[in-house]
Parts: C-alpha cells; sequence; structure tokens
C-alpha cells in the first residue's frame, strides 16, 4: 500500500468562444498539470510524478491562471495529451490499493471527472482518499471549519520553503511533508464516491477531562491534598483555558 499525495493545476474557461463543448458545465475544469509524490507506509518517499498536459478542451490558457502558475499557452503545446499523462498517473500510482492523499477534496473529483470527460477508465485508481486540510486544522486546534492555506500551514510547521507554490509537483511535495508531520492514528482514508465528496471536515473524537488525574498532578506537584474549593478552582481554570479566549 501507498500513499499518494497528488495535486492538479487546471485551466477554467474564461469564454464561451474557448470553449469546444457546446455544454460548459461538461468540462468546468480542465487538468493541465499533475504532480504527485509515492510515500511508502514508513512515509518514505518511493518514487514521484510531474507532467504537464496538452490541453483538449480550452485552446488557450486563462491568463488569470498564468499568472497564478507560470504556465503559458505555448509551453503545453508540446506536452501529451490527457489519456497518455492519464496512462502514466495510473501505472504510478500503483493500483486499487493504494490511498490518494490531497490538500482539498476536490482534485479527487476533478481527476475522476476528467477520466470520465475524456472516456477513460477509472477502475485501476485508488478509491480512498484522505483530505489532509482539515486534519491541518485539527492539529493548530483551529476550528474545524477554519481551513488553512497550504503556504500558511507550511510555515507553522517549520517545513523549508524551497519551492513556488501554486505549481502541482511543488504543492504535492508540501502536502506531503504535511502529512509527515501531522499523521495519527485518527486520520483514516474514506471511499470516493464519485457522486459527491463531502466538505464536512471531520471531527475529533469527543473526550472528557480526567478530573481525578488532573487534581491528583497538582496535587503531586504541591505535595498535599487540595481544598474543595481549590480544586474548583483548578477545574474551572481548565475549562476557561480550553476556550482559548485569553490567547495573545
Amino acid at each position: 500500500m501507498y500513499y499518494i499525495v497528488f495535486d492538479l493545476e487546471l485551466n477554467q474557461d474564461f469564454s464561451s468562444s474557448q470553449n469546444k463543448y457546446a455544454n460548459r458545465a461538461s468540462a468546468p475544469f480542465e487538468i493541465i498539470q499533475i504532480g504527485a509524490v509515492k510515500l511508502d507506509r514508513e512515509f518514505d518517499t518511493v518514487n514521484t510524478f510531474n507532467r504537464y498536459v496538452k490541453p483538449a478542451f480550452y485552446e488557450k490558457i486563462n491568463p488569470f491562471i498564468t499568472g497564478l502558475t507560470g504556465i503559458t499557452t505555448e509551453q503545453l503545446q508540446t506536452e501529451e495529451t490527457f489519456p497518455e499523462v492519464y496512462r502514466q498517473f495510473k501505472e504510478f500510482t500503483g493500483g486499487t490499493g493504494s490511498v490518494f492523499c490531497v490538500w482539498g477534496s476536490s482534485d479527487v473529483k476533478v481527476l475522476f471527472g476528467n477520466a470520465g470527460i475524456h472516456g477513460l477508465s477509472t477502475g485501476f485508481l485508488p478509491k480512498k482518499y484522505i483530505n489532509i486540510q482539515p486534519y491541518a486544522s485539527l492539529y493548530f486546534n483551529f476550528p474545524v471549519k477554519n481551513l488553512l492555506r497550504l503556504e500558511h500551514a507550511v510555515q507553522a510547521l517549520n517545513i523549508p520553503i524551497d519551492y513556488t507554490f501554486h505549481n502541482a509537483f511543488h504543492d504535492a511535495y508540501y502536502t506531503a511533508e504535511i502529512f509527515k508531520k501531522i499523521y495519527n492514528s485518527f486520520i483514516q482514508p474514506k471511499f470516493y464516491d464519485p457522486s459527491v465528496i463531502p466538505d464536512r471536515p471531520p471531527r475529533q473524537p469527543k473526550r472528557s477531562i480526567d478530573i481525578e488525574g488532573l487534581v491528583m498532578q497538582f496535587e503531586k506537584m504541591y505535595d498535599r491534598e487540595l481544598t474543595h474549593e481549590e480544586k474548583g478552582m483548578i477545574l474551572l481554570a481548565f475549562k476557561m483555558g480550553k476556550t482559548g479566549q485569553f490567547l495573545k
């Protein structure tokens, strides 16, 4: 089993005249780069993948996309088309026994969607995925609805910034490094349903305060038995501290 940490760069329509489909909703996002890092069970990198894709549906790269990623229309003209890059990527993943890891669940949906638009089988793709982004928020005790940007998570975890962001391969690398640092047994893969990927972030298991253990720790520190009033004050202070209202 491998963890396939991947990221996509996408082009999207900015003028109806650029769209070769009569129905624009058929291909709202076209993959123009796939970057990935393959990790083994010990989280060691065993292989990497970086391919650009020649557009099939949109003749020109959206200027906003070029400004964000540096990818130009001219650059992609000599690249292979999606079916060939997709075939190479399928081989890279190692099959259905692997687990996709992404920074934001939409990349999984877009990958399967682009394969479908091209009439390609998804039978040999991994069917399990982990969306690392909400787990990063939980790692820093942020509200689960407060999703961190990739750059902010990299900075917060003191990961060296050696490459630019908004490049599929670079972002996959950073996502893999984050995954290595925050992984714990609470992080478990989910099965991908092509019809929907829930955006609902994971919830931490509900836990209760070990009041007896907390009091015993203070009694050990002060080498005496605490009074009933002291025990109440410690419990109250502990609960107030967990709200975060006194953080500076």
